[in-house]
């Protein structure tokens, strides 16, 4: 049975380090072009689509750099916007693969429309949950948030010279899960997949595996005018399924940018930022219907 589908570990080297990751695939399926890769959002990771693939067959979902059990970057490296979009090419040139369906949740699904703009011959299709469009700011703003970016990565050098732990460290796994449940619409079983993969033992208990640096501020945003040039270069089809209560950049998001897709469709679910967690089954069944449309 789907629901059965044994779930394993995998890895990927790319130039930098090793991408971790689940799959519920055979190894490599035999036609590439049926796998569906998921990406997750920031300071989440691969287990938020475990769900999911309950649901659906051949699903890769990665742990971006700094999330899970992938590889943080090098000391001399941050985490650019732009650069996940780099992980997600060579990611393609490591597994030669074919164009494949992409379903992307929040952040992940930002970096995915990047991607899909930049990069159409590698994509089928984008699915994008709880996320359309791109953080902007208004160009007026680039000088303090270049000022405030740069200050907040040496805030952080400075407390790593000092070994101040700017991770929490929970007493046990219970903690942890109660913790991300408190800044976040999930409940409590979801965010157990999260943090159990989230987090590592320590002496003291359970601390976050993260990379500090994701907590960062961005230098550098896109400007308004940029975000709608990628958006109006997307030419695959792209599907938005999205949480009655999740994000309200995403509600405002819609009505600004989905005029500017070729190809657009929206489906509004009961739940919230997680929805794909909440409701796997109708999430997933959209999915195939969708794909399976084109």
């Amino acid at each position: 049975m789907l629901g059965k589908q044994k779930i394993t570990d995998i890895e990927y080297q790319l130039s930098w380090g090793t991408i971790a990751g689940i799959s519920n695939a055979v190894n490599q399926p035999e036609d590439q072009q049926t796998i569906k890769l998921c990406v997750h959002g920031w300071l989440d990771n691969a287990a938020s689509f475990l769900p999911l693939m309950s649901q659906l067959e051949n699903v890769i979902a990665i742990d971006w750099p700094g999330h899970g059990l992938s590889h943080h970057r090098s000391v001399d490296a941050h985490y650019h916007f732009i650069d996940y979009i780099y992980d997600l090419l060579e990611l393609f040139e490591v597994n030669q693969w074919p164009a494949i369906d992409i379903i992307g949740h929040s952040m992940g699904g930002m970096i995915a429309s990047a991607f899909a703009a930049a990069f159409p011959e590698k994509v089928k299709s984008l699915t994008l949950i709880d996320s359309i469009g791109f953080i902007t700011s208004e160009a007026d703003k680039t000088v303090e948030n270049l000022r405030q970016g740069l200050l907040s990565r040496l805030n952080q050098i400075n407390k790593q010279k000092k070994l101040i732990h700017t991770s929490k460290i929970h007493n046990n796994l219970d903690s942890a899960i109660k913790a991300r449940v408190k800044v976040s619409d999930l409940i409590y079983q979801d965010a157990k997949l999260l943090v159990e993969r989230g987090t590592k033992p320590v002496e003291q208990g359970f601390t976050w595996r993260s990379d500090p640096r994701l907590t960062t501020k961005s230098p550098l945003r896109l400007s308004l005018a940029q975000a709608e040039q990628i958006v109006s270069n997307i030419n695959v089809p792209v599907q938005l399924i999205y949480g009655e209560k999740g994000m309200e950049i995403v509600k405002s998001g819609i009505e600004h940018y989905q005029k500017l897709f070729k190809s657009f469709k929206s489906t509004k679910l009961v739940g919230g930022h997680h929805v794909h967690m909440e409701k796997p089954k109708a999430t997933a069944a959209l999915i195939k219907y969708f794909i399976n449309s084109i």
